[in-house]
């Protein structure tokens, strides 16, 4: 008597998980022209950094208030793009690891790798989009504005000896010509505006993912979905504290910074208090619209069906997963397995 034959092999019909390898290239090519955008951002940025500022006029009278102390900054430069970029990025990376969602990691930094050949599989987007439309919008606005910063008078004149135009009565500055072109880019704050930007984005993400809004009371949550934006707080401060900006400058950066973050978060991701906050808009099509999926699985069905002619070997195929089972569990952030 031969023996039984052996169980059918099920085949699972729902779409499969979007891990780095599987999907990662997709995505990739998918977005192909927001990566050229973000390139195209970069250019824009240097630019306006290159460029000389409106130098508006600065009389005598006006010294009065932009005679502080020229110091040093307590947050430097290199250390932003560290805490804004850096920083939130190594968060994205860690739920990667933890959920393996390509498509969450994606659209959480392409909001930042301006180099989608090297980086495609490991970028996302929105993060980058925040930063650089921040970036773009904060100098293109210092440098039409002019506005002199507090330590103005000592970076037109670093000797303390003030000269004015007799006719004017326009100051008529004799320090280093770079530092003189910085003291015209008061007006917004660069660091406010990028520290809210990443960091408020950063704030936007936790919420999604910890589901903050919940409703169920948990004040802890809460707190931590608030540290980063208290940590660019205190950043905007610093520059209040070393005389590099007016109090105004450091306001409008910071609300410039958080409204192009919430917008950046919102194109990519669903918001935190929605019952599908927890991944992007992407992975709930991919859920949703498994057509492409489909045909993959098409044709692993045929191959094992003709595998099974040639074994005598029966294959049955399985529905495994619905639309709904899929939605929910990507709502236990677990994703369609």
């Amino acid at each position: 008597m031969p023996p039984p034959p052996p169980a059918p092999a099920p085949i699972r019909l729902g779409p499969p998980h979007p891990y780095l390898k599987t999907h990662g290239s997709k995505v990739a090519r998918l977005h192909l022209f927001d990566w050229l955008v973000l390139a195209l951002l970069v250019a824009v940025e240097v630019g306006l950094n290159v460029i000389e500022p409106f130098h508006r006029f600065v009389g005598e009278g006006m010294m009065a208030d932009l005679r502080y102390p020229l110091k040093n900054n307590t947050v430097p430069v290199w250390a932003v793009p560290i805490y804004a970029v850096i920083g939130p990025m190594i968060v994205f990376l860690g739920v990667y690891v933890k959920r393996r969602n390509v498509y969450d990691m994606h659209h959480a930094i392409l909001g930042k790798f301006p180099f989608p050949g090297l980086f495609s599989s490991c970028a996302g987007t929105s993060l980058l989009f925040s930063m650089l439309i921040t970036g773009v919008l904060t100098d293109a606005i210092k440098d039409g504005v002019g506005r002199p910063r507090p330590d103005f008078f000592w970076r037109c004149f670093p000797d303390g000896v003030a000269k004015y135009d007799n006719i004017t009565g326009g100051v008529l500055c004799h320090g280093v010509p770079g530092v003189i072109k910085e003291g015209h880019k008061s007006f917004p704050s660069g660091h406010s505006s990028w520290s809210f930007a990443g960091l408020g984005f950063l704030s936007w993400y936790l919420a999604g993912k910890m589901k903050a809004f919940d409703r169920r009371g948990h004040v802890a949550k809460l707190c931590i979905v608030l540290l980063p934006l208290l940590l660019a707080a205190m950043v905007a401060v610093s520059r209040v504290d070393d005389y590099w900006h007016h109090w105004q400058d450091v306001f409008a950066g910071g609300i410039l910074g958080l409204v192009v973050a919430s917008f950046c978060y919102l194109q990519f991701f669903p918001p935190p208090s929605g019952e599908q906050g927890l991944w992007p808009h992407a992975y709930l099509e991919h859920i949703l619209n498994p057509e492409e999926q489909g045909q993959a699985v098409q044709s692993t069905a045929n191959l094992n069906h003709r595998q099974s002619l040639s074994s005598g070997v029966p294959v049955s195929v399985e529905m495994s997963a619905t639309s709904q089972e899929a939605l929910d569990s990507m709502e236990e952030g677990r994703g369609a397995r």
